[in-house]
């Protein structure tokens, strides 16, 4: 009985020691079930089937996580996943994605992301996610380049007056290295003067001064349609920064501005384009042309001075363009309007002349134009606009304001009519005494201004009076 009794409490122990390795194995193919569902975000294999395995069952090769190459991560999130918030594993990464802590490693992982991506098949899933991979790891290497490091908000450097961008967003393109700006990650500095932009880190190397001082110290246009002098004369050199060019493109191609003339390497001559003023001025021609980046600057700087005297450098462009001959009516109009204006208080309250603040020199001159009213008449904007100031001022002076109806003239020639203004399209104004007439009238008549006649009689009248208390 003894002997039954401990070979019985002997198989009680050996089946209870059964049943906890029993356990143990059915707790540990459940973990690792849960971990390949739950964990890792790069298996899409994984289906509800394993969730309704038994027990009993041992997890099989074929429902195990493929073994993945090294180098190529596949980043697909199941739907599952996606609900549950894990599209994302904290745990493990993909190799070489930010695991490399220097540059020189960095570089290595984007040489063989780059020969991973030459080796997938054309618009395929895995080279998708491997180009998105390397745009991972060139920003992490363009991060450890330049790193996010206090910088000051203002700069000064040959004249350019820099500032720091706060625009994370913006795409950009650096004028220094000729690469682009990531904002998210670089910090960057635009000159307010002529918007040049650059990396901080690019600062120190600028060697071009700013073009906004050039324009305050030289404002004036080359009026020669591109007055080119050969790439001979240049040394086969860029103008700008003395780099070796040629025709070729052996060893960097020589580009051409229209503005200038000059030949220029492709880091100072993107292939802007801009408006010639030269073309505009001799041919009445606003077709773009390409110019270089210190060109392109220039001109954006200098399209709304006055600085173009057209009377002067082509007087005959008046007869071809109809428009300039109507705009040069209104800005004379214009002038003998602005008396009124200075000397009337309501016209002063009113701010009549601030309609022209864009265009100072319409209330100065009637000879200067800028590029950019050039443009406007090229495209049929100025004469409407400046014909509806021009209506505006005439309805206050000749129906609004007593003050400015009372400085109006009557034709002393034919002493009929309205009263008269020296801006009225049907009159003359006499060159000597400012009198206004009739436009017939004036020309009819063969004898001299009467206004001009009484100020000669009242002048001799002065001169003799004290010769007459002389004699008595």
């Amino acid at each position: 009985m003894q002997g039954e009794r401990g070979t019985s409490q002997v198989r009680g122990q050996e089946g209870r020691s059964s049943s906890k390795r029993w356990d143990a194995m059915e707790y540990d193919e459940k973990l690792v079930r849960f971990r390949q569902a739950h964990l890792n975000p790069f298996n899409k294999q994984l289906g509800p089937r394993h969730h309704e395995q038994e027990p009993s069952e041992k997890v099989t090769s074929e429902d195990t996580l493929p073994e993945l190459p090294a180098g190529e991560p596949e980043f697909h999130y199941s739907e599952r996943m996606m609900d549950l918030g894990l599209s994302e594993d904290h745990f493990s990464r993909p190799v070489g994605l930010f695991l490399a802590s220097d540059v020189q490693q960095l570089r290595q992982a984007i040489e063989e992301c780059k020969q991973v991506i030459l080796e997938l098949p054309e618009q395929s899933e895995k080279q998708k996610d491997a180009v998105v991979r390397l745009i991972h790891l060139r920003l992490k290497l363009q991060e450890l380049k330049d790193p996010n490091e206090e910088e000051p908000n203002i700069r000064v450097l040959l004249e350019h007056r820099f500032y720091k961008e706060k625009s994370k967003s913006v795409k950009q393109t650096c004028d220094k290295c000729n690469t682009i700006i990531w904002g998210l990650i670089q910090t960057w500095y635009t000159c307010t003067g002529c918007c040049y932009r650059c990396h901080s880190k690019c600062l120190n190397l600028i060697s071009k001064p700013c073009v906004s001082s050039k324009v305050s110290h030289q404002a004036e246009y080359e009026l020669n349609i591109c007055p080119e002098t050969g790439l001979d004369s240049q040394d086969y050199r860029c103008a700008e920064c003395r780099a070796p060019i040629s025709l070729r493109g052996v060893p960097s191609e020589a580009r051409q501005c229209d503005y200038t003339g000059q030949y220029y390497c492709s880091h100072c001559h993107w292939n802007d384009l801009a408006v010639i003023p030269a073309r505009v001025v001799h041919n009445w021609d606003f077709e773009p042309r390409k110019v270089s980046r210190c060109s392109m600057r220039y001109l954006a700087l200098m399209v709304s001075r006055p600085v173009l005297r057209l009377r002067e450098i082509n007087p005959l462009l008046f007869n071809y363009v109809e428009e300039l001959v109507e705009i040069r009516k209104l800005r004379q109009d214009i002038l003998l309007m602005k008396p009124y204006f200075i000397t009337c208080k309501e016209a002063m309250e009113a701010r009549l002349l601030l309609q022209l603040q864009d265009r100072q020199h319409f209330v100065e001159n009637d000879e200067m134009y800028s590029i950019q009213d050039l443009l406007e008449v090229h495209m049929g904007r100025l004469s409407c606009s400046l014909t509806e100031i021009h209506t505006l001022f005439a309805k206050h002076i000749k129906l609004d304001c007593e003050r400015c109806q009372a400085k109006g003239f009557v034709c002393e020639l034919c002493k009929e009519g309205d009263v008269l203004f020296p801006f009225d399209s049907h009159t003359s104004v006499c060159n000597d005494c400012s009198a206004v007439f009739h436009r017939d009238c004036y020309y009819d008549n063969s004898t001299t201004c009467p206004k001009c006649a009484r100020l000669t009689l009242r002048k001799q009248s002065l001169f003799q009076e004290p010769g007459l208390d002389m004699d008595a």
